[in-house]
Formats: C-alpha cells, sequence, structure tokens
C-alpha cells in the first residue's frame, strides 16, 4: 500500500516537474526560444539584397563607344550604405530619421585596361564611384525617467561604387558572337 502512494506521488510529481510554467525545457526540441525582433529584419535585409554587392558582368565594348555610368544608386541603395540606426529600448530610449532628402553626384567614370580575372576570362572593370550627400533630421526621445525630445538636422556622406566588368575578346566577329550570346539573340 505505502509503495503503491509513493508510485502514484511519484508519478503526479513527475506530471507537475515536466509541465511548461515550471519546466521550460519539457517541450525538448519544440520549446519556443524569444528572438529580438531586429532579427527578422536582418535576415530579410540579407536575402532580399543579394544582388547589393556582386559585379555585373556586361557584353564587349564596341570600338569607338564610350559607355557611361548611367545607373546612380537609388533610394533604398543609400539608406542601405548609411550607419544603421541605434537599435533602443522603446520609452527609454527611441532614435529615428525624417524628412531624409538626397544629392547624388559621379565622382568617377573610368575604365581599366583588359586583363584576366578568373571564372570570367579577359574582361575590363568600368568603375562607377557616386558621392551621396543625404539631409536627414535625427530625432532622440525618452519618456523614462522624464519625458525628453531632441530633433537635430544631420548631413551624412555616403560614397558608393557601382563597377562592373565588361568582357573582351579578340576580333569584331568574336565581339558579334558573345553580344548575341549574352543578350540571347539566336
Amino acid at each position: 500500500m505505502r509503495s503503491r502512494l509513493m508510485l502514484i506521488a511519484g508519478a503526479l510529481l513527475s506530471l507537475v516537474g515536466s509541465s511548461g510554467c515550471i519546466n521550460p525545457l519539457a517541450m525538448g526540441f519544440a520549446t519556443p526560444i524569444p528572438v529580438q525582433p531586429w532579427v527578422a529584419d536582418r535576415i530579410e535585409e540579407r536575402l532580399c539584397n543579394l544582388s547589393d554587392h556582386k559585379t555585373p558582368i556586361l557584353p564587349p565594348i564596341p570600338p569607338g563607344h564610350r559607355p557611361l555610368c548611367e545607373d546612380p544608386p537609388d533610394r533604398a541603395e543609400i539608406l542601405r550604405a548609411m550607419p544603421r540606426v541605434t537599435r533602443g529600448i522603446p520609452f527609454f530610449y527611441e532614435e529615428h530619421r525624417d524628412d531624409i532628402e538626397f544629392t547624388v553626384e559621379k565622382i568617377a567614370d573610368v575604365i581599366d585596361p583588359p586583363r584576366f580575372f578568373p571564372l570570367v576570362g579577359p574582361a575590363q572593370v568600368h568603375h562607377c564611384h557616386w558621392k551621396c550627400t543625404v539631409y536627414y533630421t535625427e530625432t532622440i526621445e525618452s519618456c523614462h525617467p522624464f519625458p525628453f525630445q531632441c530633433k537635430r538636422r544631420r548631413v551624412q556622406v555616403v560614397y558608393i561604387d557601382k563597377d562592373h566588368l565588361h568582357l573582351c575578346v579578340p576580333g569584331p566577329d568574336a565581339q558579334a558572337t558573345v553580344t548575341r550570346d549574352l543578350a540571347g539573340i539566336r
């Protein structure tokens, strides 16, 4: 009788000990792990902007033609290149950027002589360098221990390099073939 009572007490105690309230690891691999809200944003940035740091490979430059840097950085690219806003603690310290304006100016448009690149072959690097000046209002807020708000006009300069490769081929017949193959024309 006494051993039966001890067995029932032990079973009840093990059930209570394995519940989620007392033992947080009772769910095993399915135990939820708290994750900061900004983690998902950083993962999304990495997955959505895959081509930010890749160098495109373009067709050869025709003889007598000088390509220009035609694609200045857009608003999203400039904002991604800026330093991140400090992650604060809600109601204790929060930082925001408002009234964002841009000026974009081309600094360099240079084509290097042909050289060999592994996995690409002979190619020329076309350097396009941009100077982006960002004007914004920085707002710092706090509600605890006493409420305050500080607004300052800020200026930040961001330099963006948009380099790309132009293939080099030996003759005009090969150049036409490579251009057709890259453009997908049959």
